[in-house]
């Protein structure tokens, strides 16, 4: 398809059912939004990269003197609207038909549907997922079984839809303006709204977002700015749009107030992206040997550092008068070991119960059986809609407590997971699947993140394991062969000619090894997927995977 509209260029597959997407009123309002936000996001993404500078540099995040009056002031953002009071679960996936039915018939108040972490961002799924989702919001949504004899359909009582689109970092690189591919976060954003919209904001019902990897308050202004603009160009009434923005950035947890004064108007508070907050602490501190992290699964909400940014974003929110969301339980029902089962469902509780205590208005989980426990945790100890009443005065977080080093152990058996972890999601990834079940937990880029970062900052300082062992790109080499060895044998004969793990395991080492971090690994993974290779019919280094 070689659709032209003025100066936005569409290229990539051609359907109908596209067309009905990439119609060319939804190219002109796409159009409008690139013309002014694009250049304000290169700038942005400039200053991201300045101040990553100073950090590489000896610097440490801080909270921002020219903004202490907002931090001081008593100023609230504006009311929540009816059909956002109740939010004590919600439930995330990715934009795939089956799943999101799934989803939101799943018990869950909400549903975040997500084109970022937990989606491969193929043309096929991005454009699908906008065609699936406007099925949604019309209530025609269904999905037949291709091998049983099944139609999945929407329940009479179903989650509150809420979308998140890529974030400000990624492109879209069929759909190009003049020169330039358009910023992934516009045309996620700015077709959903344009198809949506206005059918939402007629049923009270949004359109609702969450906004991914912001970094500073000037983040949040371009998109106040995006959220005035749209309703403008549909002429729905100003304020229509509520946004929650994740806390998932070091720098973002020294801003939280001024990103909410900033989207004051359009503000649905504040979520704890967990996940990708331990991510881009390692990223942050990336240049700093006397911040190295412990294994992954050390690495959780009781941290101290984790603790004071999850209590800090409840007691700004509270302030504000609006919802502090908390973070994802990523565990999966384990159907084979009920022992094993049970423990993972007692972390789950005393995830959930340590959140409601904290304040959290609500709390994610990654999987349709969670819904049930983590509803009946804040049934019990939240009777309200929410809890934005409970000031949090108690609460006293300095910056030094923010960056607080974890403590814990670095062993053999995480640099394993890391690897096998890393290298089989991103072998996923592009093949088009973003959200993958990996050893009981729900795996997606964030968590992904995580584990090639992690290894990444281990060869770089030459972290020592428990066992004595320096951490060095010949040891990584090792493991990764090894592991690979272990996923042929596991794997068969099956897949061989369409598996992408040698470009994965290529690509994990060279991230993992590498001079320098690079900021997001769905950036390079993204050029595998816009440039794929031809299927490998021969034996890979790997075996016959």
């Amino acid at each position: 398809m070689n659709k032209i509209s003025s100066r936005i260029q569409v290229h990539g597959g051609s359907s109908t059912e596209f067309d009905a997407i990439l119609t060319p009123a939804a190219l002109e309002y796409l159009e409008q939004l690139a013309k002014w936000s694009g250049p304000r996001i290169r700038e942005l993404l400039a200053a991201r990269a300045d101040r990553q500078g100073r950090y590489d540099e000896g610097e440490v995040p801080t909270f921002l003197e020219d903004t202490q009056n907002i931090r001081d002031g008593e100023w609230t953002v504006s009311g929540i609207p009816a059909s956002l009071e109740d939010r004590r679960v919600e439930i995330t996936g990715p934009v795939e038909r089956k799943m999101i039915i799934n989803a939101l018939n799943s018990g869950a108040n909400v549903f975040m549907a997500d084109f970022e972490d937990s989606s491969s961002p193929t043309w096929e799924n991005m454009m699908q997922g906008q065609i699936n989702l406007r099925d949604a919001v019309e209530g025609t949504i269904t999905y037949q079984h291709p091998t049983k004899d099944k139609v999945y359909t929407l329940n009479p009582e179903t989650a509150l839809l809420m979308v998140r689109p890529r974030g400000l970092h990624l492109v879209e690189r069929h759909i190009v303006f003049g020169d330039d591919p358009i910023p992934a976060s516009l045309v996620d954003f700015g077709l959903f709204f344009f198809h949506n919209g206005r059918r939402l904001a007629e049923q009270e019902l949004g359109p609702y977002f969450y906004l991914p990897k912001l970094e500073s308050h000037l983040e949040a202004r371009l998109w106040n700015d995006i959220f005035v603009f749209s309703q403008d160009f549909l002429g729905i009434p100003q304020g229509s749009i509520k946004a929650t923005v994740l806390i998932e950035t070091l720098p973002a947890a020294f801003e939280m107030d001024e990103i909410l004064y900033e989207l004051r108007d359009h503000s649905a508070g504040l979520n704890c992206g967990r996940w990708d907050y331990i991510f881009s602490y390692i990223k942050t501190f990336r240049n700093h040997p006397d911040r190295i992290l412990p294994d992954r699964g050390q690495v959780g909400m009781t941290q101290p550092f984790m603790r004071a940014y999850s209590q800090l974003a409840v007691k700004t929110c509270h302030r504000r008068g609006i919802h502090g969301m908390g973070g994802m339980a990523a565990q999966i029902p384990i159907k084979d070991s009920p022992t094993a089962n049970e423990n993972a469902m007692s972390r789950v509780r005393e995830d959930k119960l340590r959140e409601v205590q904290d304040g959290h208005d609500g709390t994610w989980v990654a999987h349709p059986a969670m819904v049930p426990l983590a509803r009946q945790i804040f049934d019990s100890y939240m009777p309200e809609p929410n809890q934005t009443a409970r000031q949090r005065d108690d609460v006293l977080v300095t910056d030094v407590e923010l960056i607080e080093v974890p403590v814990g152990t670095r062993t053999e058996e995480g640099l394993r997971t890391n690897i096998n972890v890393g290298v089989r999601y991103l072998e996923s990834w592009l093949r088009g699947q973003g959200c993958v079940p990996l050893y009981n937990l729900m795996e997606d880029a964030a968590t992904a993140e995580i584990s090639r970062t992690q290894v990444w900052q281990w060869v770089r300082h030459s972290a020592q394991l428990d066992d004595g062992r320096v951490v060095n790109i010949a040891l990584v080499n090792e493991i990764l062969d090894d592991e690979m060895a272990k996923i042929a044998e596991e794997m068969g004969q099956s897949g061989r000619s369409t598996h992408r793990f040698d470009e994965a395991c290529s690509l994990f080492l060279a991230l993992c090894t590498s001079d320098h971090l690079e900021d997001f690994l769905t950036v390079p993974a993204y050029e595998l997927i816009t440039h794929p290779q031809p299927p490998i019919e021969k034996e890979s280094r790997y075996g016959t995977i």
